[in-house]
């Protein structure tokens, strides 16, 4: 079922609450993973999905990255205590690129801890439109490392967003456990079909009701 792969996105600044409301009522109507929204709109996210499946999921260092590793710590256990129950969490990309990895590893490690205290899923952006392949392999291998849930190839604010050489990257230096989501200018059913073909687990999509839609006028369910 396409829609089980589709985490329902509006992280656009300029998003109301209705924008909002009508994105979670959509993602419950057609059973999808989850939505993605930007932290301010969890309070109107709560009561719409309260006693469904769908995934209340937020982002953290967005969408930039550039954040403290303690500052990123303080949002998540913020966004957690408001009712997400997944996070994606955007790299230090200027860090990776000074080859700090320690201090890349340490933040993801430090929003891992958190399951301790808070029950939830862990993406990591890692922004593939500003990495080599080289870097690609070697921050995959790094979240593998960390033991995030996910491995997320993109905000969707660079240049470019998920492409099938991403994947292939991903897939050839991932732990076994790792599960990649692929996000950023997914808007055609095709296009979302072959991610998922190439092993995406998850897809971020603005265009979820579209897709759905689609894909059910073609047989599918």
């Amino acid at each position: 079922m396409l829609a089980g792969y589709l985490d329902y996105t509006n992280l656009k600044p300029e998003a109301t609450r209705q924008n909002i409301e009508t994105l979670c009522r959509e993602a419950v109507q057609y059973g999808m993973a989850a939505v993605c929204i930007n932290p301010g709109r969890l309070a109107d996210a709560v009561p719409i999905l309260a006693g469904s499946r769908v995934g209340l999921c937020t982002v953290i260092g967005f969408p930039l990255g550039a954040d403290t590793n303690a500052t990123k710590r303080f949002a998540a256990r913020n966004a957690l205590a408001e009712g997400a129950n997944e996070l994606d969490m955007v790299i230090n990309i200027g860090a990776f690129k000074d080859g700090r990895l320690d201090l890349v590893k340490d933040e993801i490690i430090g929003l891992r801890q958190l399951k301790q205290e808070y029950d939830f899923i862990l993406k990591v952006i890692v922004e593939t439109a500003l990495l080599t392949p080289d870097e690609l392999a070697v921050i995959t291998g790094l979240v593998s490392e960390a033991e995030a849930d996910y491995i997320k190839t993109s905000t969707g604010f660079s240049s470019r967003g998920a492409s099938l050489p991403d994947l292939d990257i991903i897939k050839q230096h991932k732990s076994e456990k790792l599960k990649i989501k692929a996000s950023g200018g997914i808007r055609e059913l095709e296009f979302a079909l072959r991610l998922i073909e190439a092993g995406a687990d998850r897809i971020g999509t603005s265009s979820g009701r579209q897709l759905v839609e689609e894909y059910s006028k073609r047989g599918g369910r």
